[in-house]
Order: C-alpha cells, then structure tokens, then sequence
C-alpha cells in the first residue's frame, strides 16, 4: 500500500499545500487540516486507521501512536515538516522545502550490522568507603558487585557485595568486556572468628567484569569517557549525578545491541609499510582509542568505537567508510535534498547540516518562539557531524546548495571539523562554508537571516564513488579545470610529491613502499614516476628515503594531467663493460668504482674492481671463470663404475 502524507496546518498558523505537495513527492496527501491532535482527533483516527499514514508533525507523537494502538491500526510514520519548514518569513513559499524534507524522510537507509554485547552484571566500583558501600548496598540485590577501596577499611557485614582493598593500575575494554589490573591487591580472609583479617598483597592481579562505577572524582580511566559503554563516572559530591550513575548502572544487565559505526578495507589502509609509519590520521584523532596499529593496517575495536566519525573524513584512501548510515547514503541524501526542491519551484537553497539532539532543539526552539529557519535554508540531520567531511561539503555546492552552514553541537570534535572546513573552503574557492558554533535559538535565525551574496551557477554532480572520487568530481564542477593546481593546506590528502635531483640516487624505496602505486619504477630506465591523483600524502616515500630527498607538496591537480604518471627524476643507464647491457644508476657505479676501487680488499686489483662495473650475469661468469672463483670446490671424484669393481676381484 502507497504512504499516505496526513498534513495538518497547526491552527492555522502555516501554509501548506497538499496539491503542490503531492506533485513535487508523488506522495498522496490528505487534506489539510487544522488541528488533528486536538479538536479533530477523531479525523485523526480514521486517517490513521486506513493504514501507512505518514503524519507530518513530530510534536505530538505519542499521541498518534496511542491513537494507533486504539483503533488497532499499523504504528503511522513521521516527518518533521512543522518545525523545519512550517514557520519562516512572512510571504514565502515554504512548499519546496517541504518537499524536498518529505522525499529526504522516504528515503530507506540499509540495514545496519549490529554487534550483541552481553553484561553479566558484574560490577567493580570504585572511590572511597563513605561513598560506595552505600552504593553497593543499594546496587546488590540487582548486579554482581565488587568494591575497590585504596585504603584499609573494616570488612561490610553485608555479604551481597564483596570488598577489596588496592591500587588500580590500568583498565581496557568496554561494556561485557572490561579488564581491570590492580596491584597491591588484599583480599578479606572470610574465616574464622572477629574481625576479619587482609590476606597478603600481591601486584598484577587481573580480573574481568561488565560494568565499572568510578565513583573517585579523580582522572577519568579511559579517554572521552562519557563515550565508552559500561563505563559510568559521576562526581561523588554531587548527589544528584550519583543517583543518575546509579539508576544507570543498575540497567546494565543482559543483551544488547549496538551498532557497527564503520566499515573498513584493510587493503586500502596506508598506515605503514615495511614497519615504517605513514598515514595515521585516524589513530591520532580517534577520541575513544578504538583504532590501534595493526602491522601495515590498523584494527578497529567495534565495542569502544563511539562512531563519531572523524576517522571517515580523514582517511585518504577510503579504507574507511561509514556505515550507520552508509557513505553513499549521505550523497545520496545530498542529491534527492537539492533535487527536490529545485523540482518544485525552489532557487539557491541553502543546507543547514546538524545533528540528531543539539541541532534538532535548536530548529524547534527557534521555529516556535523565534523567526524559524528561512524558506531557503534546507535543514539536514545526521546521525554525526564530524563524519561530514570535506567530500560531503563540496557535494553539497557540487549538487545545487548555494551555501552551507554546520551547526556545532556542544559534544562536536571542533578541531576534525575546522581542519575539513578548511580544506573544503581551499577547494571551493569562495566563502560558502562556514561552522556555526551558537547556543541561543534567536542567535541561529540572525545568523541565517542575512542577506545572501549571488554565487555563480554551478553544473551540478551526480555524486558516485567513492568520497576520495566524488571530491574530484564536485572540484571541478565549481572550478572547472584550472591550468594550476589548487593549494591545500598542509595535511591535506590530495597533493604532488618533489624530488630533489641533487640528493635523490634512485634508489628507488619510496616506489617500492608507496602504498596505492603513485609512485612507480620504470623497469627498462632508471626513472622515478608520479601520479598525482593516486597519492594520498601519507608521508611514506618522505620516512623511507634514505637521502630525504622527498617533499610533499599538497595541491589539487583537477586536469586530466593528475592521471598521466609524470616522470620526477632520471639518469643515465650504465653499460655493462664486458656484454654492453643496460643496467643501475650511471652516476651511482661510477661513485661506487671511485670509493672502493683500489682502496678496499675485494676490489684491490683492477680485476675485482671491474666486478662493479658489470651486470649480474657478467659478473657471475667472471667470478665462475676466475682462478680464485670463490664458487669453486674441490676436484670431483672419479666417477665409480661397474668395471671398477670387477677389475677389483681380478686383482684379488
């Protein structure tokens, strides 16, 4: 059965067009009415009850589904039209908007793979006595626990709850999977009468558990701690937190699903080669530490990953992606958005990227007690806004968005983002990119609320491939192919690499270790080849050179020039002096023959010297066929035959 749109104009106090909606959606709509939460709510439930009603308002939610439930109809679907594109400047046609909301909303985003994570129960706590027996007492009749006090302290009476006294030293894992190690651990002797006596301490106790309640008001044990699962730490002066940790942990029993944030090709990862580090953006930007060296990839743990997306706009290669949702969802997101409201009647949109909680308040609050969004300014919730990179960015100009603006959320990675805005501004080339860092709903709508620069049309992009290819794509739509590379900012993943001909001896290393093939050998000349649009910058061939004649030069070379291997340095072959073959570097043997002929012991005579002027073959023949051939044995053997034998029995 077809979605049916139910639409409703809030007391009056919006315009909506159902005919011009349907047409621009190919949704069917119901009429507009006034007030289906309130006075028409039996209306409300005759809609409802027909089935795939699709309601568009957001405020009243659970007033719908409980109408749903009462009429034993489906549960209906919703989208946010009211508060996103219902109240804007007087005199507007909001009618673009909405559609282009509505057609985003129907889109399916693929199932996510989901990870179960299982918690026994078993809960370590720490602080101080005062604070955590309490706790524990509380906490014991409902979880498995276990206290850590630093100091000495009498034996609990209550026996739900075990104590020990120690050190911690480290902690790793996450929720179901942590492991804890103590040192000077001292466990309660349980025997025997009086009071009970410690048993003696001992260093590097290791023991696992699914929950840990840090309660110490000191250090946080693991890095963004309020992003790591099981991992629950408040203030132990603030009563209300430790209520708050408490009812929390409390939960933490049993099956649970998360998802997997990422999707990873470890063969297009470029973190190192021949145990030499190159690219390691993702590691040193992963705020939870879920991505770790892994030989000449890196390994990402799903259970810590928090999924906040840095480590998909940095990556170079692509060997990261992500996956709830997916990539190519996004960009594709990007495409029905833009399309849609150019389709209805809609010019120079702009896009508002934010995310689910902080931006989504903020729209609200500004829609119903300030201004709202103006009509053209085209609202985008994702699920993280670091993962929406400098490909993300330039799509969105590529696609038909005149401008766009990212809402920063208080728990946004601020320095991820300002580094990908940057780059994405350096490509694009005008000021049509900008980060929003604000708080106040009316401070929003004066932000957008100004008069807009024209900007020059732009061929749109059907953004395909990969976000290292759809960068490339939307580049050249709003630059054209320009005679120059553009400048990037250091660090960017588009870039040439410089030689310096003086010190480089081709030698050759970098090609060998260069991870996607940029940089190539040529096996008939000693050359040194490029290609530009295939180097990632991970700095490789400038750790592996050993002359560090190598530089990388961040640019982007949208000509077809950036395809073509480009030739860096060359030299002179040497001629073999006994076959006259091909063969090295000719200013390398002729520095080579200088430093060791004649001056070291196996190339004392003008014989052994001209070993180093031949090719593999040569030389081997000559070291065969020399009087001290170091190849040479003794004199074989006669062979032993049958006559040998019988001429033997003659003699005897």
């Amino acid at each position: 059965m077809t979605k049916r749109l139910i639409l409703c104009d809030c007391s009056g106090s919006q315009t909506v067009d159902a005919p011009a909606l349907e047409t621009a959606t190919g949704m069917p709509c119901s009429r507009v009415y006034t007030a289906l939460c309130s006075r028409q709510i039996d209306q409300a439930a005759r809609e409802i009850g027909k089935g795939d009603a699709v309601i568009a308002c957001l405020q009243e939610r659970e007033i719908f589904q409980e109408l749903a439930a009462e009429v034993d109809a489906p549960q209906p679907e919703f989208i946010d039209i009211r508060d996103r594109a219902g109240w804007t400047a007087p005199g507007e046609n909001p009618t673009p908007k909405m559609a282009a909301l509505i057609r985003d909303a129907s889109l399916k985003q693929p199932p996510v793979k989901q990870l179960e994570i299982t918690s026994y129960g078993q809960c370590l706590i720490l602080g101080n006595a005062e604070i955590t027996l309490p706790v524990a007492t509380r906490l014991a009749d409902s979880l498995s626990v276990t206290v850590l006090l630093e100091t000495a302290a009498e034996a609990p009476v209550d026996r739900r709850f075990d104590v020990v006294i120690g050190r911690l030293k480290n902690a790793t894992g996450s929720l179901g999977n942590f492991t804890v190690t103590i040192d000077a651990l001292q466990q309660f002797d349980l025997g025997g009468r009086g009071e009970r006596a410690l048993l003696a301490p001992r260093n590097g106790a290791k023991t696992d558990c699914d929950v840990i309640l840090d309660l110490r008001g000191a250090t946080p044990l693991f890095p963004a701690p309020q992003k790591r699962d099981g991992y629950l730490r408040a203030d132990p002066k603030n009563p209300q937190a430790v209520f708050d940790a408490v009812f929390e942990a409390a939960q933490m029993e049993g099956s649970f699903e998360k998802p997997f944030y990422l999707d990873f090709q470890d063969h297009l990862c470029a973190h190192s080669r021949a145990q030499i580090t190159g690219c390691s953006k993702c590691i040193d930007n992963c705020c939870t530490s879920a991505i770790s060296p892994a030989g000449d990839h890196v390994s990402i743990d799903p259970a810590i990953c928090a999924g906040c997306g840095s480590c998909v706009a940095l990556c170079p290669s692509g060997a990261i992606t992500f996956a709830a949702p997916p990539t190519e969802f996004t960009f594709k997101r990007l495409q029905t958005l833009a399309q849609t409201y150019a389709m209805a009647g809609g010019k120079a949109p702009r896009l508002l990227v934010h995310d689910a909680e902080f931006g989504s308040e903020m729209i609200s609050l500004a829609a119903r007690f300030g201004k709202g969004l103006p009509t053209d300014v085209i609202p985008m919730e994702v699920s993280t806004l670091c993962s929406f990179g400098h490909a993300e960015m330039l799509a969105a100009l590529a696609c038909g968005f005149t401008r766009v603006d990212i809402l920063l959320a208080p728990k946004t990675e601020r320095d991820t983002l300002s580094g990908e805005q940057q780059l994405a501004q350096a490509i694009a080339g005008d000021n049509r990119l900008q980060l929003l860092d604000i708080t106040d709903p009316d401070a929003l709508c004066d932000s957008l609320y100004h008069p807009v620069k024209p900007t020059p049309k732009t061929d749109t992009i059907l953004p395909q491939g990969s976000r290292r290819q759809i960068a490339r794509q939307a580049a050249i739509a709003l630059n054209g192919k320009p005679e120059t590379p553009l400048p990037l900012p250091v660090g960017a993943p588009h870039g040439a690499v410089v030689v310096d001909p003086d010190a480089c001896t081709l030698c050759l290393s970098c090609a060998a270790l260069c991870p996607t093939g940029a940089l190539a050998d040529n096996p008939d000349m000693p050359q040194l080849r490029f290609q530009e649009d295939a180097c990632l910058q991970c700095g490789l061939c400038t750790r592996v050179c050993p002359e560090k004649a190598i530089t990388l030069k961040p640019q982007f070379d949208l000509s077809d020039q950036a395809f073509s291997q480009t030739v860096l340095h060359e030299e002179e072959p040497f001629a073999c002096v006994e076959c006259g073959a091909l063969f090295g570097v000719k200013s390398t043997i002729e520095k080579i023959t200088e430093k060791l002929a004649g001056k070291h012991d196996m190339f004392a005579t003008s014989g052994t010297a001209r070993l180093i002027q031949m090719c593999d073959n040569c030389r081997i023949q000559a070291q065969y066929h020399a009087t001290d051939n170091p190849f040479q044995g003794r004199q074989r053997p006669r062979v032993v035959t049958t006559e040998d034998y019988f001429s033997k029995r003659r003699d005897h």
